[in-house]
Formats: C-alpha cells, sequence, structure tokens
C-alpha cells in the first residue's frame, strides 16, 4: 500500500485566478443544462476550485472513456525511455505469430508514431470489427489500410489498443502493471480498473477508471514537463513530443477538434492541449496559464463544455486576481444533477403499492414490476425468470444501490418524484460511468407504462437505456404470482 497525496488547497485569488470567473462558469453550466459529475480548478500547482454534482462524490472512480488513451501514450513514453522501442519501430515486428505474407503486405509501412498520432491509413475506426472477436490484434492486421501511415488523420480505437499490445509484449507487463510502478505509484493514485480484451491485453483506448484528483495529477505531471515531488518521472523529451502536433484534423478555427492531434492527445486554442473522453471527460492543460482544468461528465456537447472554459475560466487567470476583491465559491456547495423536480406525494401511491403489474413480451425478458411507495422513497421492482433486481429511489433525497446492467453490477444513486397525480419520474444515475437514466412510469387505471431515455447517445462502448419500454398491467393474484421467493411459482 502507498499513500494517496493529495493535492495542496488553496483560495483562488492566492493562485491569481478570480472567484468570480469560477462562479460564472459554474453558472454558464446550469443555465445551458450541461450535465457535468466533477470538475476541478489547477493553479501554480493547487487547487483553487474542484466540486462534484450530487450524486457523484469526490472518492468515487469514473470511467474515462478517451481520456484513457493519453495514459496510453504516457506508457509508450516510458517504454522509449527505457530502450524498449523507438516511435519509428515497424508495428509488424512485435507480433511476429501475425507475420505472414499477407499481414506484412498490408503493414509493412506502419509504424508505432502512425499509431500514436491517429494517421494509420485506415478509413474506418477498427475497434469495431475487434470487439467482435476474441483476438483483436488479428483482426487489426486483416483490415487493409486505404491510405499511405502518416498522410491522413482517422480517430481509431484499435490503433490505441495496439499500442497497449506492444507494451505488453516489450514489457511482459500489461500496460495497467506497466504504469503502476511508473506512474500511478509515484502521483498516489490508487484504486484504478482499466478494461481488458478477451486475451487480457489492457483495452489502451478506453475503459480505465480512476478519481476525477487523479486525473487533475496526471495533467499537473504533463504542465510540469514530467516533475513530481522533485523527481523526473516522465521524460520532459516525451511531453514535448506527444503534445505538439503531428498530424492536421481540420481547419475550424472555432471547433477544438480541429487544431491538431498530438501522441495520443488533442491540440486545443489558446495554446492548450488535452486528454479527452466521450462524453466530456477532459484534462485540459494550459502551459501559459499554468493551470489545469478536468472535468468528468455525461454531456453530448462536448464543444460548448470547453467554450465555457476559455470564455469564463481563461480569464479568470489572466488578471491581476489579488488585487481582486475576494469572492466567495458558493455555487461549489451546490452542485447537483438535474433531476425531476415535482410533487414528493400521489394521491394514487398507496393503491400503486398493492400492485403488481405483469408486463408485455420485452427483449430483456422481464415479467413483471412493482412499486412500493412510502414518505421519502419508492422501491422499484423488477422481475424476470433468473432474478430479480431491486432500485431504492430516494424522493427528494438521493439513494445508493446497484444493478445488473448488460451483465455488470453497476453502482447506481437515484431519486424522484410525482409531476402530477399519475406520472411518477426516476432519475438514475450510474455514478462511476458518464450514463445516467430517466424512467418516466405513467399509472392509468390499472395499467403502467415505463419509458426510459438516456442522457447520452448509444455508442459501441456504451448499451442503450436501462430497460426497454415496458407496459404492464396489474394483476389479482399477486402473492400465488410471487411465492416466497419472489419469483412465480
Amino acid at each position: 500500500m502507498y499513500t494517496s497525496y493529495p493535492l495542496p488547497r488553496c483560495k483562488p485569488e492566492e493562485q491569481g485566478m478570480t472567484s468570480s470567473s469560477i462562479n460564472s462558469f459554474l453558472h454558464a453550466i446550469k443555465e445551458q443544462k450541461l450535465e457535468l459529475h466533477s470538475f476541478m480548478v489547477l493553479r501554480h500547482g493547487h487547487v483553487v476550485a474542484e466540486g462534484w454534482w450530487k450524486p457523484y462524490k469526490k472518492d468515487s472512480v469514473h470511467l474515462l472513456n478517451s481520456l484513457s488513451k493519453s495514459f496510453t501514450s504516457t506508457a509508450i513514453g516510458f517504454a522509449v525511455e527505457e530502450g524498449l522501442l523507438t516511435v519509428d519501430d515497424q508495428v509488424i515486428k512485435f507480433f511476429p505469430e501475425l507475420s505472414s505474407e499477407t499481414y506484412l503486405e498490408n503493414m509493412a509501412a506502419l509504424k508505432v508514431r502512425h499509431l500514436l498520432s491517429m494517421s494509420t491509413g485506415h478509413d474506418m475506426d477498427t475497434i469495431h470489427q475487434m470487439r467482435q472477436s476474441d483476438n483483436w490484434a488479428k483482426v487489426f492486421f486483416e483490415i487493409p489500410l486505404k491510405h499511405e501511415p502518416g498522410t491522413k488523420f482517422l480517430y481509431n480505437s484499435g490503433a490505441s489498443y495496439i499500442l497497449s499490445a506492444i507494451v505488453q509484449k516489450v514489457s511482459g507487463q500489461t500496460l495497467l502493471d506497466y504504469l503502476q510502478s511508473r506512474l500511478f505509484k509515484p502521483l498516489g493514485i490508487e484504486n484504478y480498473t482499466w478494461e481488458s480484451c478477451p486475451k487480457g491485453i489492457t483495452a489502451g483506448g478506453f475503459g480505465l477508471s480512476i478519481r476525477t484528483e487523479d486525473i487533475a495529477k496526471f495533467g499537473q505531471l504533463y504542465l510540469q514537463k514530467g516533475k513530481w515531488n522533485g523527481q523526473n518521472i516522465l521524460p520532459a523529451e516525451w511531453i514535448e513530443q506527444a503534445t505538439q502536433m503531428h498530424v492536421v484534423n481540420g481547419d475550424d478555427e472555432c471547433s477544438d477538434w480541429a487544431q491538431g492531434y498530438g501522441f495520443q492527445f488533442w491540440r486545443c486554442r489558446y495554446g492548450a492541449y488535452r486528454g479527452d473522453g466521450a462524453f466530456g471527460q477532459f484534462c485540459v492543460i494550459l502551459p501559459e496559464q499554468n493551470a489545469v482544468v478536468v472535468t468528468t461528465a455525461g454531456e453530448m456537447d462536448m464543444q460548448a463544455v470547453l467554450d465555457l472554459v476559455w470564455q469564463f475560466l481563461l480569464p479568470g487567470m489572466n488578471t491581476e486576481a489579488s488585487l481582486v476583491v475576494e469572492e466567495r465559491c458558493s455555487q461549489l456547495e451546490e452542485l447537483e444533477i438535474e433531476s425531476s423536480l415535482g410533487k414528493h406525494v400521489s394521491p394514487k401511491g398507496e393503491s400503486i403499492s398493492s400492485k403488481l403489474y405483469l408486463v408485455e413480451e420485452n427483449l430483456l425478458g422481464i415479467r413483471a414490476i412493482s412499486f412500493e411507495f412510502s414518505s421519502d422513497e419508492c422501491t422499484f421492482t423488477l422481475r424476470d425468470d433468473q432474478k430479480v433486481q431491486t432500485v431504492t429511489c430516494g424522493i427528494g433525497k438521493w439513494c445508493e444501490g446497484e444493478l445488473f446492467i448488460s451483465g455488470k453490477l453497476v453502482k447506481i444513486s437515484a431519486n424522484g418524484s410525482w409531476i402530477n397525480s399519475s406520472r411518477f419520474i426516476m432519475t438514475l444515475c450510474m455514478v462511476e460511468l458518464p450514463f445516467s437514466d430517466t424512467l418516466t412510469c405513467h399509472f392509468v387505471g390499472e395499467s403502467v407504462q415505463v419509458s426510459t431515455s438516456r442522457n447520452v447517445w448509444v455508442t459501441p462502448f456504451s448499451n442503450a437505456a436501462l430497460l426497454p419500454t415496458l407496459t404492464g398491467s396489474a394483476t389479482d393474484d399477486r402473492d400465488m404470482w410471487l411465492g416466497r421467493s419472489g419469483r412465480r411459482n
């Protein structure tokens, strides 16, 4: 075990930043209804602002999605420093078991630097096909290159996976284990997890889960050119190389996705660069301001989040803040995910609590649902032929629990309220993931319909909403149907 070294804290004005800029940023996030889960601002190595939107918590990990790629790039930096490889090595040489004539012909020109800079020459993200096999590397090498490597940018999570596989080839350790002693331990990053492929190789391009402060430490390490607590952890030369532009990715001067791409890092406007994961997982490094901005989120409009960083936080770092009257960052104590706002009680609650609803045939095989209302909670129960799952939904509060979702046990926090006498809405936040689901339960007579929507679109790495639309009718033989075990006899 080792100590999780916390970053130093102080007031914004003590590090030359205005509290008013932070308050304005938070106000704009609320006004635009952007779903942030946490944020942290570092200036001169000090945390000057931090916040978590309830029910998300400081000590909980959060899935980083493609922000994981920047950690994979860091592992390559260590491997280069240790002489295990170079960025100009031919990729296929690390996979002698796949070095058939066909693979060699297809991949001869592909180098490690092309994997790093997302310029492999593919015309599609290879990861979608790779995930359909138990041998991801083999599938990657089978997909033809349509362009000369190094000439065309195409975002490709499959390339990041191959980088992870190369690290494992040259070090004899998984990428996760390789980074443990070199990065995670020195920075005091603990309780992390990282998804792997069927062969046990770390996914590389996605799947890392760590805390908000851990992301901030990673950004601060890069800002400090690889130095940490007076020691050189990562070569400054690698950081310089990894964060400069290696390939053009667009020409829209207003887009932070068109400022060039480095080695698994995006270039930003205003001289900044970032690690970036779907739905608003950001680690933005601002060298000119000696600052780091971190967010976790469940937000589709990622550009809107960055726009508010540039509009409010950036100017707050460019003033003589120490001469400005200090303003309390009051909004940091009031952050909460927007959920259903309505009444806590419905006249139908008591009668609904006595019913079991048998539901129509659906994709998940759910057979029955029920609701038990008390003064401050709703217990929502799902029954299929194998199991019974229960969600405790707080009314006027958040209640924690767990659910099996897509075969995985997921931590959730739920609350809800009545928006009218017959419609109850539940918000279920998957507190270690970017996802949250809104369940609208409409009660009419002896029937109920439960419809579900998710906060962000479905991607190859996220499943559809928790539930399909369920339509059910109350049964008169509730006790007989349930039996002692909660399942039909």
